[in-house]
């Protein structure tokens, strides 16, 4: 999935330059570095990007963003600025590629009716093979690479959070993710808690329907002698461990807690978690992969 990340200091990069084929998330990933702080540059053409890497070392993190679309594209121009980028010894930069399985590519342009920028008059698999091929040099060159296949808008930025957070050692951002077994473990998770041990509502005709952010069902998964002290042990894992990663300037810590549907009890742990952590000071953000799933299931959403 990756080659390399953020250095071990937890530093930003000086400019990270965001690339990959058209669907697979760039879009996705330069808006998730703007949120996160960087300056971002899209499109630019690339005749333009040598004079703006020939002047001083950015006063902040930079975000470039280049594909195809961008006016005098070649695979050559692209690599002599990855080159040029490598050899300034005054800042860091990394090289982020955005990629997805084609048949992941072509089904999102089935879904989205989206024309691929390389055949606009002919169907996208032609454009998609086109440009995987013009750009599999370019992937070769690539500090991080993430692999969008299977991912929501969701899970592809908060991917990029976890490679590209700050690092300043002011801040640590904690993800709390809940998921069904069934469906495989989270990418990118740094803990994996497993709740299938405690009682499960699923066999309570009343709260099957219900999902764990229901106070009926909390009770319910609350209620299992067991629980209490999973949860202060857990809670007591994350009191140890919070402290010790933001002293080590970790930007980002991912926590996922399963169960069998990722329905009801893993939902009710995260909640429950993701609360006790925000009244400690966190910050917190929570994500539920199969209640997300079954809220987009009608409407696709379209990583771009």
């Amino acid at each position: 999935m990756t080659k390399a990340g953020p250095d071990s200091t937890g530093s930003a990069p000086g400019v990270v330059l965001v690339t990959g084929p058209s669907g697979a998330g760039r879009t996705t990933a330069i808006n998730a570095l703007e949120d996160l702080g960087y300056e971002v540059i899209d499109n630019l053409p690339l005749s333009l990007l040598p004079r703006l890497l020939e002047g001083p070392a950015p006063s902040r993190p930079l975000a470039l963003g280049v594909d195809v679309r961008n006016r005098d594209f070649s695979t050559n121009a692209l690599i002599d600025i990855i080159d040029r980028l490598a050899a300034r010894g005054d800042f860091s930069a990394q090289v982020l590629y955005m990629d997805a399985a084609e048949e992941e590519l072509v089904r999102r342009y089935s879904e989205t009716r989206r024309r691929h920028p390389l055949a606009p008059g002919g169907p996208p698999f032609e454009g998609i093979a086109e440009e995987r091929e013009l750009l599999t040099p370019i992937r070769a060159r690539a500090d991080v690479l993430i692999d969008t296949t299977g991912f929501s808008p969701h899970d592809a930025k908060a991917e990029v959070e976890r490679w590209f957070g700050t690092g300043d050692g002011r801040t640590l951002g904690v993800t709390l993710h809940s998921f069904s077994y069934k469906r495989g473990l989270p990418r990118g998770m740094d803990i994996v808690m497993d709740c299938r041990f405690l009682r499960n509502p699923h066999w309570d005709e009343s709260l099957r329907k219900l999902d764990g952010r229901d106070p009926a069902v909390a009770a319910y998964v609350f209620d299992d002698a067991r629980f209490p002290k999973f949860f202060e042990q857990v809670k007591g894992l994350a009191d140890l461990l919070l402290p010790a990663h933001k002293d080590e300037g970790k930007a980002h810590l991912s926590i996922g807690f399963g169960c069998t549907g990722g329905k009801h009890r893993s939902v009710a742990m995260t909640e429950h978690l993701a609360q006790a952590l925000a009244q400690d000071g966190w910050h917190v953000s929570k994500r539920h992969r199969e209640l997300e799933r079954r809220a987009t299931k009608s409407g696709k959403e379209d990583i771009s």
